[in-house]
């Protein structure tokens, strides 16, 4: 098979560029949307939910426009990007009184999660005012905690979908192209960490992300329906040690390459990371590499 491109883990051959080129032919009043979910039909590339993956395939043929292979009718419409044009969360005042204390004498703490309830907004106000990297709406699956003692927050929790190429997180594994692609769900991203700034408690991150290692696949079981085998997140080694992860027991696997997941330079653009990871199972790596 003659290798023309590889895009999120489909392969691209000249018969495929052929097929394309005739449905373009077939269809030249139809829109790339549509164009997208033919190509689906007939790969049968669909999502393990059983949705199609025509945003992707969307994407695919736009890389493969500008590499010179194929010629896309006209975009008839730029839709507007939701995520982009959606407006910034609020400040909300809350107390900021400081919390200086032991973690015992901190008191029981609540872990709450609150997307889709009316303390989702707060959350989100909390994690755009305080958080050096700013709040960004979650993509696919995702909780949200909000952790508070007594009533008063104290610190906020997102996880969502896992990235699906992350190089030291996959050769941790070891698992193989399809085995990933088929098991990229079993993993949950830890995409925001907050304490609050005037919460200062010896102890109280790690100890939050250790009660985190127990709640999140719980959780998600109950609102998802399928197991968590793997956490992970990643860390900007100019701003911060990671020393609560650490601490709680997480492993440091190495650098990202810089490269973003839309990259096509294959050259560095944006600050490396780096990558820890923390198996929710003894049987992680066989759980995660079964193709089936």
């Amino acid at each position: 098979m003659d290798v023309v491109l590889r895009y999120r883990g489909r392969v691209v051959s000249e018969s495929d560029l052929a097929f394309m080129r005739r449905l373009i032919q077939e269809y030249p009043e139809v829109s790339r949307r549509e164009l997208s979910r033919k190509v689906c039909q007939e790969w049968n590339w669909v999502q393990p939910n059983g949705a199609t993956c025509d945003m992707i395939c969307r994407g695919l043929m736009l890389a493969l426009e500008r590499a010179g292979h194929i010629a896309l009718p006209a975009a008839k419409s730029k839709p507007v990007n939701p995520l982009v044009s959606r407006p910034r969360p609020p400040r909300m005042e809350i107390d900021a009184t400081p919390i200086e204390c032991g973690l015992k004498d901190l008191g029981p703490l609540q872990f709450r999660l609150v997307r889709r309830t009316p303390e989702e907004p707060l959350f989100n106000s909390l994690i755009e005012h305080h958080h050096y990297l700013g709040y960004t709406h979650p993509v696919g699956e995702q909780v949200k905690y909000m952790i508070l003692a007594g009533e008063r927050p104290v610190a906020c929790l997102a996880w969502s979908s896992a990235a699906r190429h992350l190089g030291p997180r996959d050769q941790f594994i070891g698992w193989s192209r399809e085995a990933r692609r088929r098991n990229i769900r079993f993993l949950a991203y830890n995409s925001r960490f907050l304490v609050l700034p005037w919460v200062r408690v010896k102890f109280l991150a790690s100890h939050i992300l250790g009660r985190m290692a127990r709640l999140v696949p719980r959780d998600w079981q109950s609102i998802y329906g399928h197991p968590v085998y793997y956490l992970e997140t990643f860390i900007n080694p100019e701003r911060s040690r990671g020393t609560c992860y650490r601490a709680a027991n997480w492993i440091v696997l190495g650098l990202t390459t810089g490269r973003g997941k839309a990259d096509m330079s294959n050259r560095p653009n944006r600050p490396l990371k780096q990558v820890l990871g923390y198996p929710l199972e003894q049987q992680f790596r066989r759980l995660l590499m079964e193709s089936a």
